[in-house]
């Protein structure tokens, strides 16, 4: 089964947890869609829009527990990236991981799974 991944502050996650759903950022919000990123995508995506920030998770997800509401679309370097045009039922969560930031801005990635 396909994973997908959310990077989020630690203040946000903890607010889904409260609520039992997660709505997304200020940036999801503002596209009408939560970004995602498949595994081989995370790195570059905690680069290119986390880059010195710390109380970061990266939330794993089931792709196909989302059904129709996960679109595959096409963005950076024309890769297909799956958004979520709805809420994240924390059902579908499979698991919550520390993103432990870097002296130089970056991040240590978990292994993650595809």
């Amino acid at each position: 089964m396909p994973k997908i991944y959310k990077i989020c502050s630690a203040s946000a996650w903890r607010e889904a947890e409260r609520l039992g759903v997660y709505r997304g950022s200020a940036d999801d919000l503002r596209d009408g869609f939560i970004h995602f990123s498949t595994a081989s995508q995370v790195p570059e995506t905690a680069l290119k829009h986390f880059s010195g920030q710390s109380a970061l998770f990266l939330v794993e997800v089931e792709a196909d527990a989302l059904g129709d509401a996960l679109r595959w679309e096409r963005s950076r370097n024309d890769e297909l990236f799956p958004h979520l045009y709805g809420e994240l039922d924390l059902g579908a969560v499979t698991g919550v991981h520390q993103m432990h930031s870097r002296a130089d801005g970056g991040h240590d990635i978990p292994d993650l799974k595809p």
